[in-house]
């Protein structure tokens, strides 16, 4: 029945083969689901995950196979795509945003690498699973027969709570060497431990295995994918632009939010001035915009040239580094800008509830992530300088 089920799925989505067709119709699915998506933004933002409605939204547009192989129904979008649908989506809803993301980052590596019987026995509906899980190798994989016994926990698993499958990279028993496991998420337990200063709404709480079997055609090391293009050949590069592109929106936010603002805004303890007659405010938006598109490209023209080396063979790891780098540049960036732009405006924006209150709060959050921390220039500055041949992902 499986197998019938992702045809159905296939079938139902049908992702247009033209590049600007598919684009036109991934950017039209967007906007099929804004209403509900910014409709569920504050009940995400209370309930600390994504709320029914802005889940089963996802599921219906077909977003969530952007990333997934032509061969098992997805789109198989390059990164350029992904940017523009990315960029749409986290600018009508942030923690929404991000849930796309991770569902397309996660299983575009799960469904690029597991064989056509356990593709088709993931297809347990007429959608897409969704798939939840940790970057952070964790617990032990005891070897047994016909399998491993898998014992750990897991952290930052976003949107665990939604998802139909938790993916673990988990420790062999003699600690030599890591695998990924591919478990049904009613078999993980999720711990309510999601209390975060930002990114509330994304539901990244920890989950755990007890002690949880799981069959050998589940479990993944980091070999060749068995199906896909060169987006599956990208290394860790395949979330550079992902990452990237999720602070550039939410700048893009701040900056839209101050213009329409600026006009209504006046500073002062009598009459006040009006901000947006001040030469001060007028530089510093365009400031801001410079800066915010001057990354975007960067992302962009980055992202472009790893897709170009991987077309025959895994993207060399000084891409994957500079991928990476111009991740957490574009995230440096974002939070630099919208922390010089809150200064205009005023008492009001340091407020909950505020968007620009909102805005830094989840820059300040996605800017933790160890994607783009600090460590990604000094690994590429190594590379760079002769130093080492490796860039590992720390």
């Amino acid at each position: 029945m499986s197998r019938e089920f992702r045809e159905q799925y296939r079938n139902r989505v049908a992702y247009p083969e033209d590049r600007e067709e598919l684009r036109d119709a991934l950017m039209d699915a967007v906007a099929s689901i804004a209403k509900d998506v910014e409709g569920s933004a504050q009940e995400n933002e209370t309930g600390r995950t994504l709320a029914p409605a802005a889940v089963e939204a996802l599921r219906k547009s077909g977003l969530p196979g952007m990333k997934s192989p032509r061969e098992i129904g997805g789109a198989e979008a390059d990164p350029a795509l992904q940017i523009d649908v990315l960029e749409a989506l986290t600018q009508v809803d942030a923690a929404t945003g991000w849930a796309l993301l991770i569902a397309n980052g996660i299983g575009a590596r799960v469904l690029s690498a597991m064989p056509d019987e356990v593709v088709d026995e993931m297809f347990t509906a007429q959608e897409l699973p969704f798939f939840a899980g940790s970057l952070k190798p964790d617990g032990i994989a005891r070897s047994v027969d016909g399998g491993y016994e898998i014992t750990g926990q897991w952290g930052w698993a976003s949107g665990v709570a939604h998802a139909d499958y938790v993916v673990a990279p988990v420790w062999t028993e003699d600690r030599s060497g890591v695998i990924w496991a591919v478990v049904p998420a009613d078999r993980a337990e999720i711990h309510d431990n999601w209390f975060p200063l930002g990114m509330r709404g994304t539901g990244s709480s920890d989950f755990s295995l007890d002690q949880v079997f799981v069959p050998s055609r589940f479990i993944s090391t980091a070999g060749p994918p068995v199906r896909g293009g060169a987006l599956y050949r990208l290394g860790y590069g395949s979330a550079a632009h992902e990452h990237g592109i999720f602070a550039i929106a939410l700048a893009s936010k701040a900056l839209e939010t101050m213009i329409e603002t600026a006009e209504e805004k006046r500073r002062g303890y009598v009459a006040g001035s009006c901000v947006a007659d001040r030469e001060v405010f007028q530089a510093a938006i365009v400031k801001a915009e410079l800066r915010i598109k001057a990354a975007r490209l960067l992302m962009v023209d980055t992202s472009e040239r790893l897709f170009a080396s991987a077309c025959d063979a895994a993207a060399p790891v000084a891409l994957q580094a500079e991928a990476r780098a111009a991740a957490a540049h574009c995230t440096s960036e974002a939070l630099a800008v919208t922390t010089e732009l809150i200064r205009y405006a005023g008492g009001s924006a340091v407020m909950s509830g505020h968007p620009l209150e909102k805005i830094l709060r989840d820059l300040y959050t996605a800017q933790s992530h160890l994607f783009v921390s600090e460590s990604a220039y000094e690994i590429l500055g190594r590379l760079r300088l002769g130093l080492t041949a490796k860039a590992p992902l720390s």
